[in-house]
């Protein structure tokens, strides 16, 4: 390390420069994973809340499972007594709009359907449980924000079902849209889509069959069985969010990796000689590149984590200041990204070693001459 930190205290302000840069692009890093950790909880935090392993949809059909999928809600009874099963229920998902009756508010809601005494009926942070008023529904405290509140009816465009809101639960949302959850006959009305009352093979219908099972479980002769985790890509629009936000850091790593690739290139040309010097003088090539990686680290390390707490703040400022950002500030992704702004740098700077260790001794002596 002596070579190293003797150029660290020599040439400060051209590391400064460098740490500063690394320490800006680790605050990029740590906003776009927060955004990128928002947008997927924003996308899919409804179900992730579900008590279910895995979905029985539909077979035969592909994409956007929870739109074009339909079963018929009685294979709930068939699914529970199959191996592996331990729980079976009716699962009801549509996207709507829907109005306050009480402001005139415009709302944009996904119900999720469901029978109130099933396993998936969530349990009411405020208010009465689903099934104890006709058609009574409870929201996501997203819509409590907006200023929906309990004892107000949503009426839902088309169908024109009346929603008595009678209860609240915690931050639910699908595709960005705050959840209503409703009895699974409501949601049928509404699935329907038109005035007036349903016919009756309408009330026999389901987006999919919620399955709380082995992870050995598989499907049958009309449905196809999916993982709740792997379902996440069928709700609309989250498989190309993710894969752009994805795209989108992963140019970002390698933009960090040879901005130090190319700062530490530059440095090992500007001090050929000194790194002659020290080979004339008995320096083994394996300790001039262990102390060129110690120097990296010097630098990559507190600038990293200089950016990155840096990047929280701005983050959660942000959130705190808009309100509707979708922002989630999660320990894992923030430290992986760090991680891999580090390791990346590390590895743009081991490109330039070969500069180091084959610098010729004899140039210290005037060997060139």
């Amino acid at each position: 390390m002596f070579l190293a930190l003797r150029d660290l205290r020599f040439a400060r302000g051209r590391f400064l420069l460098m740490g500063t840069v690394i320490a800006l692009i680790s605050v990029l890093a740590a906003v776009l994973t927060g955004l990128s950790s928002g947008l997927a909880r924003d996308g899919v935090s409804a179900l992730r809340a579900l008590p279910v392993t895995h979905f029985a949809f539909q077979r035969g059909v592909e994409g956007d499972l929870y739109s074009r999928s339909t079963v018929p809600a009685d294979d709930a009874a068939a699914w529970a007594k199959r191996p592996g099963v331990r729980r079976a229920a009716a699962y009801g998902n549509q996207l709507a709009h829907a109005k306050d009756a009480r402001t005139g508010q415009d709302l944009d809601i996904a119900v999720f359907g469901m029978d109130p005494g099933s396993f998936i009926a969530p349990r009411p942070a405020t208010g009465r449980p689903l099934g104890t008023v006709p058609d009574g529904v409870l929201i996501s405290s997203r819509l409590a924000a907006d200023g929906v509140k309990t004892g107000d009816t949503l009426r839902v465009e088309r169908s024109g079902a009346a929603l008595p809101v009678i209860g609240t639960v915690g931050d639910a949302s699908f595709t960005h849209v705050a959840v209503v959850y409703a009895p699974l006959r409501t949601w049928q009305r509404i699935h329907y889509g038109l005035p007036g009352a349903p016919p009756e093979q309408a009330y026999h219908q389901a987006t999919a069959i919620a399955l709380d099972a082995a992870p050995s479980i598989t499907g049958a002769a009309d449905a196809q069985v999916v993982t709740k985790d792997k379902s996440y890509s069928a709700s609309p629009g989250f498989a190309a969010e993710t894969a752009t936000m994805t795209l989108i850091k992963v140019f970002l790593y390698l933009i960090s990796m040879l901005v130090v690739a190319a700062f530490f290139v530059v440095w090992t040309v500007q001090r050929k000689g000194e790194i002659a010097l020290v080979r004339a003088l008995g320096g083994s090539a394996r300790y001039l590149a262990r102390d060129a990686v110690a120097q990296v680290l010097a630098v990559l390390v507190p600038a990293t984590a200089a950016g990155t707490a840096a990047g929280i703040g701005i983050t959660a400022a942000l959130h705190a200041a808009s309100g509707t950002v979708p922002i989630a500030l999660e320990a894992a992704p923030l430290t992986t990204a760090a991680a891999l702004l580090i390791v990346l740098g590390v590895l743009g700077a081991v490109v330039t070693l070969r500069r180091v260790t084959s610098v010729d001794p004899l140039a210290a002596l005037g060997g060139s001459r």
